[in-house]
């Protein structure tokens, strides 16, 4: 018999199609909306598999009803959006995505750096909405990116990613991580640096950690007020690892000089957002990893975890080693 599994959102028909071979599949059709609460609970109750993404919380409460789940797999590098303990408690395993969209999202974190620099989307919406009506030499000028100093806030493989595109642009680039990597320094003629310092000489600041405990509001007012009046701050990672009341503050009373975010502690962000108010702030909808050879990539490494969770081998991408 099939293993029953319930997709939380519309994948690529490809993707559909292959895990429809092995297993019986529902899956929540709507591609805006997320799949509500109520639904989710009840589809739970009756699956050996979820395949899900980042807008699902899949917390203990959901988990108490989880009677035959066997596995999860997330079409994400984060797992932050699922209790990883709650699910380890009850045998489940937890999978992810990693590696493959590290390039795109590598692609989207320094077009999003020049984009705040440059004043792009408000330069575009400039000439669109008929202001421009004759050159000046002063007219929308923006930040210098060639020979900048770019600080990198966690060295994983998209921090390795972005530090190979800032060297195309003669950029210094330091950096800061849970644990040195002497690699990667080598390798990137990157420069390690204590968190306080990089704050200090960077022009440019980037966020790429994981969400954690440990790195909420990892950025916040003390952090903001070391940085230059001339810097740009960049979150591609996730939002909570910055503070979003006390960016709203240095970004209006330009203790900073712009922000670029395509991340928010709460997704899909009200247009009601004080960010949002602000010319000095370049936002997006968490589009890192949305090439079309990405999200397929992931989508198909998700159905990948989870058919080898349900056929009782150790998915790949396994989170939660404990279990082995």
């Amino acid at each position: 018999m099939k293993p029953k599994i319930y997709i939380t959102r519309k994948i690529p028909d490809s993707t559909l199609q292959k895990l429809k071979e092995h297993c019986h599949v529902t899956m929540w059709e709507e591609e805006e909306t997320p799949v509500p609460r109520d639904v989710l609970k009840e589809q739970l109750k009756t699956v050996d598999g979820l395949y899900c993404l980042l807008t699902e919380q899949i917390d203990s409460e959901l988990l108490k009803e989880a009677a035959q789940l066997k596995v999860i797999s997330n079409m994400a590098v984060g797992f932050n959006n699922i209790d990883v303990e709650a699910a380890s408690e009850k045998g489940i395993m937890v999978t992810n995505t990693p590696g493959v969209l590290t390039e795109s999202t590598a692609d989207l974190a320094f077009a999003l750096l020049m984009a705040t620099a440059r004043r792009i989307p408000e330069s575009s919406e400039f000439l669109r909405t008929g202001k421009w009506k004759a050159w000046a030499p002063m007219m929308l000028t923006g930040q210098d990116v060639f020979g900048a100093t770019l600080g990198i806030v966690g060295m994983g493989r998209i921090g390795e990613g972005v530090a190979r595109r800032a060297k195309g642009f003669d950029m210094e680039v330091l950096y800061h991580n849970r644990s040195r990597k002497p690699d990667v320094e080598s390798q990137l003629g990157v420069t390690y640096v204590e968190l306080e310092e990089l704050l200090k000489q960077s022009d440019y600041v980037m966020i790429l950690v994981p969400f954690s405990e440990e790195t909420k509001n990892l950025i916040s007012e003390k952090e903001l007020s070391l940085m230059k009046e001339t810097s740009i701050l960049i979150n591609v990672a996730r939002g909570g690892i910055v503070n979003e009341h006390d960016l709203y503050h240095a970004l209006k009373d330009q203790k900073i000089w712009a922000a670029g975010l395509d991340v928010f502690e709460q997704e899909p962000v009200s247009l009601n957002h004080p960010l949002l108010s602000l010319p000095n702030v370049v936002v997006l909808p968490h589009i890192g990893s949305a090439s079309i050879k990405t999200r397929i990539k992931m989508s198909e490494l998700a159905a990948e975890n989870l058919l080898q969770a349900l056929a009782g081998n150790t998915p790949q991408h396994l989170v939660n080693k404990e279990l082995l």
